[in-house]
């Protein structure tokens, strides 16, 4: 089955045919380093994580390039509040996004070139707008350069919108031929420090956003590339601008658009105004990174995530079932390497990359393969342990793999919940044979050993007492 994806700009899913054979090139926006990274930005990372890995199960070799924006308004506004140096406040912010990506295993990309690193590339494509005439020096003399929109007649292609209804969100100016053209060259301004400007031919200054991101995918993917990914709230005007600008200088760009959805707090949209912003350290440290990695992956790449109160309690406890289920195969001495993943589970991952769907086959194989433990069919287990050992760790949620330092902890958590759900089933299995007397001593001694069970019409329940 061949992989489909869901195309943004087509807004419809396809079927993915690369630009050369047997390899993925892909270009996703990173952040834009001007404060502590929040939810969003690690889920987006991941998005893309998830499917590199998969496009390289699939047999592709993937070059994954994710972008630094590390020179914009924002950054110089937030430096501006802090005191520090806008290139140090850069630094900072981008060593703590690569602190906490790192933390829930998010593969570093091929290449993860700064803004402030290319430049010269940058300088390069307005020369090149301005030669095929889709572009303009402001006349007022302050060294800006803008896109002219109404110089491309595809404009809103993206985004499927008309010129009309655009507005840009930038600062306006009366050197506009056009309210909708937005900056490719902000000229320096008296105010900005003098570091935040490079030298250019109509003025020194600093590129606009939108310019960036074309002439880094350009540089080190081609003309023409694969996939361009990045969140939600990108398409415009962000991407909406990129499309433009670089098919405008005769660049093919991105053959397919992909979007992932945004992350909710308790159902609203994160915003300053609310104060309902969530970093991503703070998630990061409020359970186990693979926890946290596992609970952001849970909802499909194109569905809002709603980080609620007891978000991250609910994903431990739908984890710690499948990591039971392996340290109970592993301390039975059954073997959990070398398996397949199961057909249901390749069919979901190729259908637009439908992780809920294959979680939902893991959890399947799981309650098999404790069903198979319990009736003593090790064969049947063994085979389920060694498939869901497979499928967690292409979702790079292995709970066994070295990379993520199982605690000793969590490995005797773990082999406690498999020893009091044994006896428990003994206990029912004694029940049913009407040897109250077994059952009952069976009851006893967990109960001695400080566990509270309570029993309902679906099964036993337990819990550690007080």
């Amino acid at each position: 089955m061949p992989i489909s994806l869901f195309d943004s700009k087509l807004h419809k899913a396809v079927e993915f045919v690369p630009l050369r054979p047997g390899a993925v090139s892909m270009y996703v926006c990173g952040p834009t380093v001007q404060s502590s990274p929040h939810v969003g930005h690690l889920r987006s990372a991941l998005v893309y994580d998830l499917w590199s890995r998969w496009f390289s199960y699939r047999g592709f070799q993937v070059t994954l390039i994710r972008n630094v924006t590390d020179i914009d308004d924002k950054i110089l506004d937030s430096a501006s509040e802090t005191g520090e140096e806008w290139w140090a406040l850069a630094e900072r912010v981008e060593a703590e996004f690569h602190t906490v990506a790192d933390a829930i295993h998010i593969q570093r990309p091929a290449l993860q070139p700064r803004a402030t690193g290319d430049i010269p590339a940058m300088v390069e494509l307005i020369h090149l707008l301005l030669d095929r005439s889709h572009a303009y020096v402001a006349a007022d003399g302050s060294g800006d350069v803008y896109f002219d929109v109404s110089s491309w007649g595809n404009y809103g292609e993206l985004t499927n919108q008309s010129v009309e209804n655009l507005t840009q969100g930038e600062s306006e100016s009366a050197a506009k031929k056009n309210p909708e053209d937005f900056a490719l060259w902000k000229g320096h301004k008296p105010h900005e420090p003098v570091t935040a400007a490079w030298p250019a031919p109509w003025g020194a200054g600093r590129p606009g956003w939108h310019l960036e991101c074309s002439a880094m995918a350009t540089r080190y993917l081609g003309e023409s590339f694969d996939i361009h990914g990045g969140g939600m709230d990108l398409r415009f005007p962000h991407h909406e601008n990129e499309l433009a600008q670089s098919r405008a200088a005769g660049h093919d760009y991105a053959r397919h658009w992909m979007h992932n959805a945004l992350v909710l707090v308790g159902g609203q949209k994160m915003s300053k105004s609310l104060g309902n912003s969530l970093f991503a350290e703070d998630l990061v440290t409020s359970a186990r990174p693979i926890v946290v990695r596992y609970a952001l992956a849970s909802a499909h790449y194109r569905s809002e995530l709603d980080v609620h109160d007891g978000f991250l309690t609910e994903a431990a406890a739908a984890f710690e079932r499948i990591e039971g289920f392996l340290l109970r195969a592993t301390s039975e001495g059954l073997i959990t390497e070398g398996g397949s993943l199961p057909q249901e589970f390749e069919d979901a991952m190729d259908d637009d990359l439908s992780i809920p769907q294959a979680l939902a086959v893991i959890h399947d194989r799981v309650r098999a393969g404790n069903h198979a433990m319990d009736s003593g069919s090790r064969d049947e287990a063994q085979s389920d342990a060694r498939a869901v050992h497979a499928m967690v760790a292409i979702l790079g949620c292995d709970p066994l793999a070295e990379e993520w330092g199982t605690s000793a902890s969590s490995h005797a958590a773990a082999a406690l919940d498999s020893l009091v759900e044994s006896v428990i089933a003994l206990r029912w299995s004694a029940k049913a044979d009407k040897n109250f007397d077994l059952s009952d001593s069976l009851r006893d001694a967990i109960e001695r050993a400080g566990i509270d069970v309570k029993d309902t019409s679906n099964g036993s329940t337990w819990s550690l007492r007080g």
